[in-house]
Order: structure tokens, then C-alpha cells, then sequence
């Protein structure tokens, strides 16, 4: 069980950097991993004071504070629409309603795990983090930064057309996924991200021009083979690296083909 020493309700992300900047100090979220780790905490700082459990609009992106639950994001219409239903698909198997309503998109985002369905989506869409020493920086780039003691201050998804499509693999229905894939199409590119393998995320775009042609039943195959091939996994109690290549080809084909789905229904 989690012990802490002493417990601040941070007045800014200032005082919250600067108190976090020691090894004995954790910022808490949800509390719902943390509380089952086996740890002494010096100094628990509490974020909630500081106004980012709201998702705000503007004309170009969404801002979603760290404090913002997955619950919110499940139920947000602005970001469901821009998304295709994307959003609400990446979260809405992570264990319960119970548990979405605590866990927060900072601590299921900062944390970057391998299981992540939340990094799978926000990379694929776009996404950036704004951090408060390192400043904004997409996602992609921050997957690959190993952990430092900055602060997630918020997530910024931006405005552009898109078609975006969300699946995963799941033993049982509430479990960690055994694979993540996340595929969003816009008028630049198309990125196929993929989770769970079981390493953090990965985006893989099409290098080769498999899909220039435009979305077909052909295309779509040889760019899940493509990145069948491309994509490294591993082995873990949840599956054998094999059987999460076999998905990799499976789940980006399929993502792929309900885009295409959606763009012959405009």
C-alpha cells in the first residue's frame, strides 16, 4: 500500500513543478494505480485546484486539462464528432464507468504504457502535449522521451477533416488490450498507430504509397501486410509476439476499410 508523508493541494503549476522536482514527490491523478503500489511518497501534489478538469474549444483545437477523466472523454459530443467516435471507442473498455470517472487523461497519458489505449488514440489523431518546462510537443515526439519530472498540463487535439477509426483486441472484455490500433486519415496523410505491442505506441505512415491510390479492398490488405511486417512486437502473458503481428495486419486492414466505408457514404 501507497504511504505518503505529506500532501499538497498545489495554487499553481508553478509551485506543483517546482515541488515535484524532488525523487520523493509524485503528482496523484485518479489514484488508481498509484494507490496499488508499494511506496513511500515524501509529497503528494494534488493538481485539482488548478482549473484543468475541463475540456475547452477554441477554432482549432480542443484543450483537455490533465485533470480531465476518461468518463469525459467518453461522453464529450465535440470530440466524438471530430473523431468519428474514435474517442469515446478508446476508452469506454478500460475496466468500468466507476473507474473512467476517476482515471485522468494526465495520468493515463504520462505514464506512456506499453497497455495504453489513450497514447494509441491521441497519437493517431494528432495530438499534442503541452508540458510546463519542455512546452508543446506532439505526442508522437513525447511517447519517445523517457520520464522526467515535468508536469502534463494539458492535451491538445486539433481541428482538421479527418476519418479516424479505433479498435483493439481484448481477451476479456474489460481487460488490458492484447493490441491496440488506431488509424485516422486526413487531407496530408494517413497514420496507423499501434498499441499494446506490449511496448509503448507506435505511428507507422505510408512510406511505400500503398495507399495513394485511395482506400480499396487491395490497398487496404497489402497496408496491413505492410505493417504486419513493420511493426515489432512482443510476447507477454496476454499473447505471444506472433499472434500481435497476425492482429497488427488484421486490425490495420479492418480500420482501413471502415474509413473507406465512411468515405463512400459522404
Amino acid at each position: 500500500m501507497i504511504e505518503i508523508a505529506k500532501y499538497v493541494k498545489a495554487e499553481s503549476l508553478e509551485e506543483a513543478y517546482e515541488l515535484n522536482q524532488k525523487k520523493s514527490s509524485t503528482i496523484i491523478g485518479g489514484m488508481l494505480w498509484l494507490k496499488m503500489q508499494k511506496k513511500r511518497v515524501g509529497t503528494a501534489i494534488d493538481l485539482s485546484g488548478l482549473g484543468l478538469d475541463t475540456i475547452e474549444e477554441t477554432e482549432e483545437e480542443y484543450r483537455i486539462g490533465a485533470m480531465v477523466t476518461l468518463r469525459q472523454i467518453e461522453q464529450h459530443a465535440g470530440l466524438n464528432a471530430l473523431t468519428c467516435g474514435a474517442a469515446k471507442e478508446s476508452v469506454r473498455h478500460i475496466v468500468g464507468v466507476q473507474f473512467r470517472n476517476l482515471a485522468t487523461v494526465g495520468g493515463s497519458l504520462f505514464g506512456r504504457y506499453g497497455f495504453s489505449d489513450v497514447l494509441t488514440f491521441f497519437m493517431a489523431v494528432g495530438a499534442k502535449v503541452e508540458l510546463y518546462h519542455r512546452g508543446i510537443i506532439p505526442v508522437e515526439e513525447f511517447a519517445r522521451l523517457p520520464y522526467d519530472r515535468d508536469l502534463l498540463v494539458r492535451v491538445l487535439v486539433p481541428k482538421q477533416t479527418q476519418k479516424t477509426v479505433y479498435l483493439s483486441q481484448r481477451n476479456t472484455k474489460t481487460d488490458f488490450p492484447v493490441l491496440t490500433c488506431c488509424v485516422c486519415s486526413t487531407d496530408e496523410e494517413v497514420r496507423c498507430v499501434i498499441g499494446a505491442r506490449p511496448a509503448r505506441a507506435v505511428c507507422l505512415r505510408d512510406e511505400n504509397g500503398i495507399l495513394k491510390g485511395g482506400i480499396t479492398p487491395e490497398s487496404a490488405a497489402a497496408f496491413g501486410t505492410y505493417a504486419k511486417e513493420k511493426i515489432t512486437t512482443g510476447s507477454n502473458l496476454r499473447g505471444s509476439s506472433e499472434y500481435r503481428s497476425i492482429l497488427t495486419g488484421v486490425l490495420a486492414k479492418r480500420a482501413l476499410t471502415a474509413i473507406a466505408s465512411m468515405e463512400g457514404e459522404e
